[in-house]
């Protein structure tokens, strides 16, 4: 099978690519690397910034990319936004790969109007980046997004691409959940791939029982409030206060890519995405490395994967008290290290497998009929 896959989520669509080929599939992924994190793709389609030359660059680069960009079988767009225009400049091209290619398909796999609206004017979830039961998060950035998927361009594109397409798989529960009750008939649920040959498990045992508990926690500026870093860093320095030499918090702020894999292969703990129900693709990396991940695990995450033995991910609930009660069991029994870093790399190795992942694609690409 022939497949393009445009644009890039933290790297879920390279590692998606290198699945398929390894099952015998010609695939070529097109983006801008993801920004600042500078992903591996075939074709790179990077705007340096939002200025109109440096647009008009981008335009006209895109428009020469066009020809190559057709005669697949199967088309999947990262997101209704997958190229770096306005949203009003992207249906001429969405319509393009619709006319020269088989089937086209829209991931579910992030911010966009049906998880926006779903967070925003429904009780589907308990808490979410835009609701705690019925009180919606006020924030600039979330008044953002509210504006731009809500009432804007990009979430008139967002229904236009999801009513057209052939189907919709989703990376995450919360996004199966938003889309699912819109298109029943085509939207799926395939896990996120991490490719656990190359991200072996890595986890150093304890060298003693006195060693501290090492924490590592990402930290970007723009996104901390939205993402609840704000509240885990703070649960996290109070636990240090409280046990200075029992625990060590490893932080990596705005470092490169590389840097940052090597401050958190060098930890037990990562802490990751306070309002999620699920991990995503960077808690999945350091569970399939041995770390255990203090985030989102829901009971909702192990029944769509209908996963019902393992239990790694230590969950919790968007409120500092708890985040902290939470990593002080773990700084209080650190015998528990082990097994749960055990059965972390377990887990994504069951569900995750980038192979196995990319297979569960083919199946759902291949079944699904085109309009």
């Amino acid at each position: 099978m022939k497949i393009l896959l445009l644009g890039e989520y933290s790297n879920v669509h390279w590692t998606l690519a290198e699945g398929l080929r390894a099952l015998g599939h010609q695939v070529c992924v097109v983006s801008d690397g993801d920004g600042w994190k500078n992903y591996p793709r075939d074709i790179s389609l990077v705007r340096k910034t939002t200025g109109k030359w440096d647009g008009i660059s981008y335009y006209a680069r895109l428009l020469c990319t066009l020809p190559r960009l057709r005669g697949y079988d199967v088309v999947q767009l990262i997101n209704p936004c997958f190229l770096e225009l306005k949203a009003e400049r992207t249906y001429r091209i969405y319509d393009y790969l619709r006319r020269h290619n088989g089937k086209v398909f829209l991931g579910g796999y992030g911010m966009d109007h049906y998880w926006v609206y779903t967070c925003t004017t429904t009780q589907t979830f308990r808490y979410s980046d835009f609701n705690f039961g019925t009180t919606l998060r006020d924030s600039e950035s979330i008044r953002h997004e509210i504006a731009d998927w809500i009432h804007g361009e990009k979430g008139k594109l967002n229904r236009y691409i999801a009513t057209d397409c052939d189907g919709i798989p989703t990376g995450l529960y919360e996004y199966y959940a938003c889309y699912h009750r819109h298109f029943p008939h085509k939207t799926t649920f395939i896990p996120f791939p991490i490719d656990t040959e190359k991200n072996r498990f890595c986890h150093t045992p304890r060298t003693s029982p006195t060693a501290p508990v090492r924490f590592f926690i990402g930290i970007q500026r723009a996104r901390n409030e939205y993402k609840g870093t704000d509240i885990m860093l703070r649960a996290l320095q109070r636990l240090h206060d409280k046990y200075p030499t029992q625990c060590e918090i490893i932080k990596a702020e705005s470092v490169p890519y590389e840097e940052y894999q090597h401050l958190m292969d060098t930890s037990d703990v990562i802490l990751d995405q306070l309002y999620s129900y699920t991990p995503a693709m960077n808690a999945l990396l350091a569970m399939a490395k041995g770390l255990i991940l203090v985030g989102g695990g829901e009971p909702e995450n192990y029944e769509i994967l209908d996963e019902k033995e393992l239990r790694p991910i230590i969950n919790v609930l968007p409120d500092e008290e708890d985040v902290f009660c939470k990593l002080e069991e773990l700084v209080l029994r650190p015998e528990r290290l082990k097994q749960l870093s055990a059965e972390s790399r377990l887990y994504v190795e069951r569900h995750h497998n980038h192979r196995k992942v990319a297979a569960q694609y083919i199946d759902f690409w291949t079944h699904t009929p085109k309009k």
